[in-house]
């Protein structure tokens, strides 16, 4: 990544607002700025919105850019159309968060606070690891997982491309997780999930898309 003095984060909401405390508390970047397709929020600790997420190709040449978009596969899509424009796309670690050895960090990836990543960890690109969850040794957690708050994986644990871990979870060790899985609040996976869907429960069980008892979908 080239490093430049200015940082663009697309995204003004809750999210894009906990990426630019992450942000600042950094202290590498003399002006950070937003794009939204609300231009009308309004700023966030003096931080300015000066356009919609469609102009952030105008942006390359001077910001380095941040995608701090929640859905896992849009935030793929507008970081893939940066990466094709050139941007300079970085990792943003909270100051308190504790990263082991020999951990590899994608680009487009957040580190939020009072997260531990263990030693011997792959983080794929465009991955969320929220706060307060912890990451066993030797995990591979593939690009653009979403790890929610209070989430917990123990050691070798794989979790797949798009996956979403919902707050609370507990992964048990050297378990794999496929592709596109949601797993629900709470959820206690203890066998590896080999097909897409949604889990919930203790332990955790794949819950059909029309559900009526829970309403959620795949």
């Amino acid at each position: 990544m080239e490093i430049r003095d200015k940082l663009l984060i697309i995204g003004a909401g809750g999210h894009g607002r906990v990426v630019a405390d992450i942000a600042l508390k950094m202290n590498q970047w003399k002006q950070i700025n937003f794009l939204d397709d609300d231009i009308k929020l309004n700023p966030f600790v003096g931080i300015d919105v000066i356009g919609t997420s469609s102009e952030a190709l105008q942006f390359v040449k001077d910001y380095n850019i941040f995608v701090a978009v929640g859905n896992n596969k849009i935030r793929e899509k507008i970081v893939f159309q940066l990466e094709n424009a050139g941007a300079s796309i970085p990792i943003l670690i909270h100051p308190s968060a504790i990263i082991g050895v020999q951990v590899d960090i994608g680009a487009g990836s957040v580190i939020m606070a009072g997260t531990v990543i263990n030693c011997c960890c792959n983080i794929g690109k465009g991955v969320i690891v929220n706060t307060g969850a912890t990451v066993d040794h030797g995990n591979v957690i593939e690009d653009y997982v979403h790890i929610s708050p209070g989430v917990h994986t123990a050691g070798t644990v794989e979790i797949g491309k798009y996956s979403w871990i919902g707050i609370g979870a507990t992964i048990s060790n050297n378990l794999k997780i496929c592709d596109e899985s949601i797993v629900g609040a709470g959820a206690v996976i203890i066998s590896d999930i080999i097909i897409p869907g949604t889990y919930i429960g203790v332990p955790a069980r794949r819950i059909c898309t029309d559900d009526p008892n829970t309403g959620i979908g795949k």
